[in-house]
């Protein structure tokens, strides 16, 4: 949708005469007019630029609502009958695109998925909604949504922002969300914004999103009970993991469990155990964050760093990053069958798919902080250099 829209709306009621109504008007000196009238007028200019996003935002009682609908129509009502979520969408839709479309707003807990609606906190319901809408919208037209971020927390409204607005522009949709709350401006990087009182449309230029200040530490094997009921596979840890959680503010959003996996040729191998963002953080890459620093220190200290992903979205996002190399492409792995690769993948009970990345990018600078964050020792990395060192003299 690139046309403008002139907009010249007026909602009109006839005041009550009953005695209270008259009392309330002579108490607070509020006369009753013949007729309570709201009325709005102005353009949406909208064929001067391509868009993608649109936000029309302002405080409660200001218009939004009326605005959205009168200008563009109907916003999105869901109805949730299923026994899962994963239920209510399109029997139409392939599991590959309902996975993408909870991916990109952040709704990555699948044991979530097999839950009623009912049964999801207000943030998950918020998430799924979106998930729900994005995989059903086409670009022909665009996808319309009230109260956006309303019924969430702030924290969780700016990242369930953020996912949104990149799955919005990558797949060429157009999205008008209508909210009283500014603070997602940052966040959602509309390309327009229309506030209703006084009526006032802004083309946008996109900005860089706000940072957020991280700290990765290395925390007792406890901290793991934190994140394990939100992980996609298993609640356990293995005894021998190292642990590590990436904070935001002071609050713990990410965890990764590392182990040591030696193989047959490489008795340096460094793996991810388990890895977890919680509900309220996914949809910024936060993972990332934590994996690409620790993967870098351990590097540093001259050890192999592998990841071995089975979540098909995590798969493909390894796939896109430029510091992870692609090894192995998914194939069935089964501890029933003594922990043996297959070449042929299957979905059967016991088995899973599992992708194998090793991590090429930078190593950290500065091993003595390597050390310290991971608790490992330097003389891996010292023996390494050693026997580069003799190989070159030769």
């Amino acid at each position: 949708m690139s046309d403008n829209r002139d907009f010249d709306i007026t909602l009109s009621c006839e005041p009550s005469r009953s005695a209270r109504a008259q009392q309330l008007s002579a108490s607070f000196e509020v006369p009753l007019s013949e007729k309570q009238t709201q009325h709005w007028e102005g353009a949406l200019p909208l064929s001067e630029c391509d868009w993608n996003i649109g936000l029309i935002v302002g405080s409660s009682g200001s218009g939004k609502t009326t605005l959205l609908r009168e200008v563009f129509g109907e916003p999105l009502q869901h109805e949730w009958a299923g026994a899962a979520v994963v239920d209510d969408f399109d029997p139409e839709l392939s599991l590959d695109d309902l996975v993408s479309a909870c991916q990109a707003v952040g709704f990555n807990t699948i044991p979530a998925w097999l839950r009623p609606y009912d049964l999801l906190s207000n943030g998950e319901q918020f998430r799924v909604g979106l998930a729900r809408a994005l995989a059903d919208a086409t670009p022909e037209e665009p996808v319309l949504l009230d109260e956006f971020t309303s019924v969430v927390d702030r924290q969780v409204a700016k990242i369930a922002a953020a996912a949104v607005a990149k799955h919005v522009r990558r797949r060429g949709l157009q999205l008008v969300a209508a909210t009283c709350h500014y603070d997602v401006i940052d966040w959602l990087q509309p390309d327009w914004t229309l506030e209703p009182a006084p009526v006032a449309f802004t083309w946008r230029s996109l900005q860089p999103r706000p940072t957020l200040d991280c700290e990765i530490t290395r925390e007792p094997r406890e901290s793991w009970g934190r994140f394990a009921p939100f992980h996609y596979l298993t609640q356990s840890l293995h005894k021998a993991a190292r642990c590590f959680v990436l904070w935001v503010d002071g609050r713990p959003a990410s965890f990764a469990g590392i182990m040591h996996r030696p193989s047959s040729t490489n008795r340096d191998i460094k793996a991810v155990s388990r890895v977890v963002t919680l509900p309220d953080w996914q949809g910024l890459g936060l993972a990332f964050a934590l994996l690409d620093r620790v993967a870098a220190a351990y590097v540093a200290l001259g050890y192999t760093f592998h990841m071995y992903p089975a979540h098909p979205a995590l798969i493909r996002a390894f796939d896109r990053s430029p510091v992870w190399l692609l090894r192995q492409k998914p194939l069935s792995y089964s501890p029933r069958a003594g922990g043996k690769w297959k070449g042929s993948p299957s979905w059967e009970q016991g088995q899973r798919w599992n992708a194998v990345f090793r991590y090429v990018g930078e190593a950290m600078e500065d091993e003595e902080v390597a050390a310290a964050l991971t608790g490992a020792e330097l003389s891996l990395s010292r023996r390494k250099r050693m026997r580069t060192s003799a190989s070159v003299r030769g």
